[in-house]
């Protein structure tokens, strides 16, 4: 599974103009399953996220995790993350099925949750508008096959 993470001090995610999640300090995660992804991919990058030491301490350093700040996850899926872009139009034939994308999106969200975040979500397939305050800013690619 790959993740872009942002630390944020506000996202929100709505649509048709009705806000579907919000989270103030935390972090936003755009989330993909690939082909061939599973659970275990799922809770390795759940555990990655919540012990992901990227929030400041008391000397202004990137120390603390999002478990240690208590923040929240905005979890969002984004299938555009597997585009791959040897040409000049994106294919995006090493996403997940949308079924298998859809469990596994739910799954990570779930996984993320019982670590013991507070998790709002998008909604899986649709048309999302996002918006965030990025903190820093602070912008982090995860990929379980990495």
């Amino acid at each position: 599974m790959r993740a872009l993470v942002q630390r944020v001090t506000e996202a929100r995610v709505t649509v048709d103009g009705k806000v579907t999640g919000e989270i103030g300090s935390g972090l936003l995660v755009l989330v993909c399953a690939m082909q061939g992804d599973g659970e275990a991919q799922s809770q390795w990058l759940a555990r990655k996220l919540v012990n992901l030491r990227i929030f400041r301490d008391e000397q202004d350093r990137m120390n603390r995790s999002l478990l240690d700040i208590g923040g929240n996850a905005l979890v969002v899926s984004q299938f555009t993350l597997a585009a791959e872009t040897k040409g000049n139009r994106p294919g995006f034939s090493t996403a997940a099925a949308p079924d298998e994308g859809k469990r596994l999106y739910e799954h990570f969200s779930a996984e993320v949750a019982s670590h013991g975040v507070t998790v709002a979500n998008g909604v899986f397939g649709a048309d999302m508008k996002v918006s965030l305050v990025n903190d820093g800013p602070v912008t982090i690619w995860l990929d379980s096959e990495r």
